[in-house]
């Protein structure tokens, strides 16, 4: 056999072996970081609690992280006209998993149990404002 035909021989295995392949899926961003849900998360929190005028989110602002490099995006709430004060709220996604954590001061005052409900609903796909 010449080495012509063997190299023929070869690329015809190559090929047929690569002919009956499915193309591999690929992994969107939101589904590995939870993005759609803290970005679904992120405008419920604004047009609930920021944009509807609500007294007890008045002297705070939202801050959007959303494009986190670590997977895990997230928002902030953070004192009105001083968004680089430490936040008192964080609200994060995590990577894989539909879990979303919450920390921050805010979460120890009076409007912790009404946090935590809103946050809980939203995360289950509802919509409404309490």
């Amino acid at each position: 056999m010449s080495l012509r035909a063997i190299a023929s021989m070869v690329l015809l295995v190559f090929l047929a072996g690569c002919a009956g392949r499915a193309p591999e899926p690929v992994a969107t961003q939101a589904g590995d970081t939870g993005l759609d849900r803290m970005e679904r998360l992120t405008l419920a929190a604004n047009r609930c609690w920021f944009r509807s005028g609500d007294p007890a989110f008045a002297r705070y602002s939202l801050a959007p992280e959303l494009s986190s490099f670590s997977g895990r995006p997230r928002f902030l709430v953070v004192p009105k006209n001083r968004p680089e004060e430490r936040p008192l709220l964080v609200v994060e996604g995590r990577t894989g998993t539909p879990d979303v954590s919450t920390y921050g001061p805010l979460l120890q005052g009076e409007t912790a149990a009404r946090i935590r409900r809103d946050i809980d609903r939203w995360s289950a796909g509802g919509e409404t404002c309490a």
